[in-house]
């Protein structure tokens, strides 16, 4: 089955899509925020379908990577003006359930079990910041700005606050969600938010993409939950125990047989298969 026919296929399986658009070639996945009229706010709907592409994307055996982009001159402004409106006038239980399909979202962008790649350009405000810091890495351009702004409103950023503290540190967070002052790309990669400054986003990501493209899938996906285990940065017995764990199952696995085979064989591995990535984004 082609790209053109998987995509046909998930159009059935995702539904009508509001919000945002997908694609897939070559093994990259996208997930577009595309609500360019609103600066590409979130609102509950966009949530949802944007849900809706992770889960496809997670499951979808010819995406090696996924692409988190958007369409127009903003990243995201972050809520929608009019989904805020409708939160003011919910009651607790409303208000909690809304919040944990944002805290789902961030989740599962966060354990995404595969690569991800954020790439940002003019403005990336609250919930978007929540997005950036739960991918893999980020590349943005040397005019995105960045902003914390929830207690200008009487607010906290609370469901994006574990990913956004993790990537730029507890101490920088309490500056930036205290303050709700704007930073610019310069600081964001001074804070770990970003990896990268670059004007031409589609250019500085093809190298990544194509480096990641010739790595071992579940290599890539055992990083992830090896580095989730190590968060808190304990190493006891049992961080010691895991650790070692992991390495001897991996290389009795079919793909560490195959790599390690493939090394010493002086050969391409099986899932390494050279493709034109100027065509994926």
């Amino acid at each position: 089955m082609t790209d053109t026919q998987h995509q046909n296929t998930s159009t059935q399986s995702l539904g009508h899509l509001q919000h945002v658009s997908y694609a897939l070639n070559n093994g990259v996945g996208e997930l577009i925020l595309n609500r360019a009229e609103v600066h590409n706010a979130f609102d509950e709907v966009m949530i949802s379908k944007m849900i809706a592409v992770l889960s496809y994307f997670a499951e979808h055996q010819d995406c090696k990577l996924l692409v988190l982009k958007a369409n127009g001159k903003n990243f995201s402004a972050g809520a929608d003006l009019n989904w805020m409106r409708k939160q003011a006038k919910m009651d607790f239980d409303q208000n909690l359930n809304d919040a944990k399909a944002l805290a789902k979202l961030m989740q599962d962008l966060d354990t995404f079990p595969k690569p991800t790649i954020a790439l940002v350009q003019g403005a990336a405000f609250g919930g978007a910041l929540g997005l950036i810091c739960a991918s893999d890495i980020a590349i943005a351009t040397e005019r995105a700005s960045f902003c914390l702004s929830e207690v200008k409103l009487g607010l906290i950023p609370a469901v994006i606050s574990p990913y956004v503290a993790r990537a730029m540190g507890n101490r920088a967070s309490r500056r930036y969600m205290l303050t709700a002052e704007r930073f610019d790309a310069q600081t964001a990669l001074k804070l770990n938010v970003i990896h990268e400054i670059n004007d031409d986003l589609a250019a500085a990501v093809q190298p990544i993409i194509t480096a990641l493209l010739a790595n071992s899938p579940q290599g890539m996906a055992w990083v992830k939950t090896l580095l989730a285990r190590l968060e808190d940065g304990v190493i006891d017995q049992d961080t010691i125990d895991y650790t070692s764990e992991r390495i001897a199952r991996i290389r009795v696995s079919d793909e560490g047989q195959e790599g390690l085979n493939a090394f010493f064989e002086k050969r391409q591995p099986n899932w390494h298969t050279p493709t034109d990535t100027q065509g994926a984004l």
